[in-house]
């Protein structure tokens, strides 16, 4: 070893370079040039477009299994979602089964019935089919303006119904227009009856409600009513056929101090949201007019002789 390399420093152990601070404001400065140039004048678009040409090989092959796993799930998931499906199918059909088996037998009872009675049997009204065009314009109404009207045939007074059940009654009759008064309209009337109980009632138009809804007015407040209660047209007013849907009640308030129960009810029918309805003529034009009674017999007067 040759003495002169005893008294010379040694070497570094690392290789020192820029300090840790130096780098760090390089570093922070050519990022925020990278970003201030990309965001103004987009320099860095082709190369994130060559990266991700480059990448797309890469992520597709990652992807794959993913992929497989997720549609693999999928069958399984849907393989469940279908027997589920068939299952709750399955039990429909056996109800409506039994359901159409009962029907049937009623109907069959309905007309031995009718025939031992010698009733009158419903009459089925033909119908005629049209469209809403618009609402009214007054907003302290509700009323619609359906495409059909004398040229069609519609009279005044005809029930109008829905798919759910009555929306309301023809009150004015133009050449190609009729204007339809809603059974929510407060000044509305619809005879209903309970399909439970039998209890007939007159179901208004509630105005105090902003979702269209309607109420049963002259009600005795221990009326036999209960929520979920079915109302069906009760056919006595001679526009209505009977056994028309109109309403499901929702809330009965009964009070000690009043002599009525104020029974609130939703309409079936989609109030504000029909746009097929279907017309059906008023019953009155079915139903024999009331006979007229005989004219008084002349009495005789007394003290004078005939």
């Amino acid at each position: 070893m040759p003495l002169g390399t005893l008294d010379s420093p040694p070497p570094p152990f690392f290789r020192q370079g820029p300090s840790a601070l130096s780098k760090l404001m390089v570093f922070s400065t050519l990022a925020i040039f990278l970003m201030v140039a990309d965001t103004r004048f987009h320099m860095m678009l082709p190369v994130r477009s060559v990266v991700a040409t480059a990448l797309y090989p890469v992520q597709w092959l990652l992807l794959r299994p993913v992929g497989w796993v997720h549609r693999l799930a999928s069958q399984f998931e849907t393989l469940n979602t279908t027997r589920a499906s068939e299952a709750a199918a399955r039990y429909q059909l056996g109800l409506q089964s039994q359901r159409a088996l009962q029907v049937e037998q009623l109907t069959l009872e309905n007309s031995r019935l009718r025939a031992l009675l010698d009733l009158r049997q419903r009459v089925n009204l033909p119908a005629l089919s049209a469209q809403v065009l618009y609402d009214a314009a007054d907003p302290y109404s509700r009323k619609v303006i359906i495409d059909k009207g004398t040229l069609a045939a519609v009279e005044a007074g005809s029930p109008v119904l829905d798919e759910t059940g009555v929306l309301g009654q023809i009150t004015r009759v133009y050449p190609m227009v009729s204007e339809v008064t809603l059974v929510t309209d407060r000044d509305q009337a619809t005879p209903v009856q309970n399909s439970r109980t039998g209890t007939r009632g007159i179901a208004f138009g509630d105005a105090s409600s902003r979702h269209g809804a309607l109420e049963l007015r002259f009600m005795d407040a221990n009326v036999d009513m209960k929520s979920g209660d079915l109302l069906t047209t009760s056919g006595v007013d001679g526009v209505y056929p009977p056994g028309l849907p109109v309403a499901k009640v929702d809330k009965i308030d009964r009070r000690a101090d009043a002599a009525f129960a104020r029974i609130s009810c939703k309409p079936l029918a989609l109030v504000s949201g029909s746009l097929h309805v279907l017309i059906m003529r008023p019953l009155a034009g079915y139903i024999s007019a009331r006979p007229t009674p005989p004219p008084a017999a002349d009495k005789p007067v007394k003290g004078k002789k005939s």
